[in-house]
């Protein structure tokens, strides 16, 4: 099926939210967080003071920017199939709480997955026409902007997961020890991992060995020099066609 030229021949079910949060309660009641985290040093408060102010102040300047973009996508996203404009997912968030993240929907409302279980893949039949090119560009992850204004995120740091996030078809804080080691730091829209290449659906066990071991070298070498490389990083890779789908 071609997501650009396909649609669904059935409208937005209103029933089909309830089922979808049902589903998201018991997939996630079953998960168990970290008893602890590690202290941050104290060094390293005044550094997260000043990545948090300008999280607040980038943040909020491209909302004010962004909101007529934002509502041109609204109305494209209602205009395909009528469903939900936001995709909302519990992940992790720092120190191991969830938090609730929003995107824009670029999947049939039907076929959306909020407990994290059924990654997306490359020409994923789930998508919608719209959808295909908010993955495409990574645009569908701009409402995240919210999170970030709302101290649950940041502009950078490890990505964040969904709490059933799996890979090699384990959880994984069960393939990776030292997992929940990067949720010391807020999680990012973007991060050191992703501009490394490692994005997108984890089969293999060194991929996700790979994605952690980036996350948690960008905890434990963590610097505004460093959050701007990456900042940068992501706006070349995107300007020279973005890697999502």
């Amino acid at each position: 099926m071609n997501a650009f030229t396909s649609k669904t021949n059935s409208r937005f079910d209103p029933s089909q939210r309830q089922d979808k949060t049902k589903t998201l309660v018991i997939a996630n009641s079953n998960i168990r967080q970290p008893d602890s985290f590690p202290l941050v040093e104290r060094k390293m408060i005044v550094r997260l003071g000043m990545k948090r102010l300008f999280d607040i102040v980038a943040s909020l300047s491209a909302l004010i920017v962004l909101a007529p973009f934002f509502l041109a996508i609204a109305l494209f996203i209602k205009l395909d199939d009528g469903g939900p404009v936001f995709f909302r997912q519990i992940r992790w968030g720092l120190n191991g709480r969830k938090i609730t993240v929003f995107k824009f929907r670029s999947m049939r409302a039907d076929a959306c997955d909020p407990s994290g279980i059924q990654q997306t893949v490359k020409g994923d039949s789930r998508m919608t026409a719209v959808g295909a090119l908010l993955r495409r560009t990574n645009i569908d992850e701009l409402p995240q902007l919210f999170n970030v204004l709302l101290g649950e995120m940041s502009l950078v740091g490890p990505r964040c997961h969904a709490v059933n996030m799996r890979a090699a078809g384990r959880l994984y804080e069960e393939l990776v020890p030292d997992y929940h080691h990067r949720h010391v730091m807020r999680p990012g829209i973007t991060g050191l991992a992703q501009t490394r290449g490692w994005r997108g659906p984890t089969a293999r066990p060194l991929q996700a060995r790979a994605r952690i071991a980036c996350d948690i070298y960008y905890v434990r070498h963590f610097s505004l020099l460093l959050d701007l490389k990456i900042l940068l990083k992501t706006l070349v890779i995107e300007l020279r066609g973005g890697t999502g789908y």
